[in-house]
């Protein structure tokens, strides 16, 4: 059956055919409706577009339901959706829920399926209340039963160290590896990462002790192939050897077997001014000493390229000598004086 057209609608289909700015599928709809009030069969009006029988069944419906208005584009979708405070208490919910897929944490696709919602509602409610389920963070408690006591030691000879004392943060890093890259290291470029090979070789491996003056900053260090007690004591003879004659000494140390030996006693024997001070168990990260460690790793270990074991020595002595020309002591305090450091041993309770 033909389509009867008004002059309006036909000057306006007309119009559309001779447009040179009209897109070309806006200007092919018109021109089937055109065909379709002269009577063209369908037939021909697919041999002459071409097109397929139900795209014009589809423009014939829309015309004849919304005439103009129908030819114009639709997109079918969901509505739009507003994150109520319902839905975020929904969101918030279940996110401290665990996956019932085995997973160990949402992601906002998943939740977002799960609630049949859309993920980015998922992602609002997440950043207004502060969660990050794709992260999660480590912590060490102590479960030494001396817990305060052994810190408030350790943190008063950071804040008030006796006068005219020295105080001394002592420790070893062990193992580090001497690992030389088999293939070039390719350098950083705009736009690019530096680059390493896969491949590496180990060349063996030394340990390094360090001592680091609290009240300057400046560390002391030495290399050792092994790290036993012997290579302690002398490297705690080295420690002394920088002092004053009799100048009273505090050594902060963690609670490492090498550290309580036959020998290190003989030695405090021997150097009556020296005075070893324990962290608690499980809290190394009183020892100032070992912020230094974190920093060296970043700055030499980790994308260092060492040929030999004595090339991985000097390249550590030459980064303590150049840190220690412009050290500065580590300020600690506490950001929230409300929040204690306290031991394991009350959550266990």
């Amino acid at each position: 059956m033909a389509l009867t057209l008004t002059v309006n609608e036909r000057t306006e289909l007309e119009a559309r055919l001779r447009s040179r700015t009209i897109r070309s599928e806006a200007a092919r709809r018109a021109r089937v409706i055109l065909m379709l009030a002269n009577g063209d069969s369908y037939s021909t009006i697919e041999a002459t577009l071409p097109c397929y029988r139900d795209y014009i069944n589809r423009w014939r419906r829309r015309f004849l339901a919304k005439r103009l208005v129908g030819l114009e584009s639709r997109h079918y979708s969901q509505p739009p959706s507003v994150l109520t405070t319902a839905m975020e208490a929904r969101i918030l919910e279940k996110t401290r829920q665990a996956p019932t897929d085995g997973s160990t944490h949402w992601s906002t696709r998943k939740l977002g399926r799960l609630l049949k919602i859309n993920h980015n509602h998922v992602a609002k409610a997440w950043q207004r209340a502060g969660l990050q389920p794709h992260r999660f963070e480590r912590y060490m408690a102590s479960d030494d039963p001396d817990f305060e006591t052994k810190a408030a030691d350790v943190i008063g000879l950071y804040l008030n160290p006796p006068q005219h004392a020295a105080v001394f943060c002592v420790d070893e890093k062990t193992a580090i590896q001497a690992l030389d890259r088999l293939d070039p290291v390719l350098p950083l470029s705009p736009g690019r990462a530096e680059r390493h090979g896969f491949e590496y070789h180990r060349h063996g491996t030394l340990s390094l002790y360090a001592a680091l003056d609290t009240k300057t900053g400046r560390v002391h260090g030495k290399t050792a192939a092994r790290h036993t007690s012997a290579d302690f004591v002398d490297f705690l003879g080295e420690v002394v050897s920088q002092c004053r004659p009799k100048q009273e000494i505090h050594i902060i140390l963690d609670n490492l077997s090498a550290h309580k030996t036959q020998a290190v006693r003989d030695f405090l024997d021997a150097h009556p001014q020296v005075r070893l001070h324990f962290t608690p168990t499980y809290s190394s990260w009183l020892n100032q000493v070992e912020l230094w460690f974190a920093k060296i790793e970043r700055d030499v270990i980790a994308r260092g390229v060492f040929t030999s074991v004595p090339d991985l020595a000097r390249k550590l002595r030459r980064y303590i000598n150049a840190y220690s020309a412009n050290a500065q002591p580590i300020r600690w305090k506490y950001s929230d004086v409300t929040r204690r450091i306290r031991s394991n041993v009350g959550f266990r309770d």
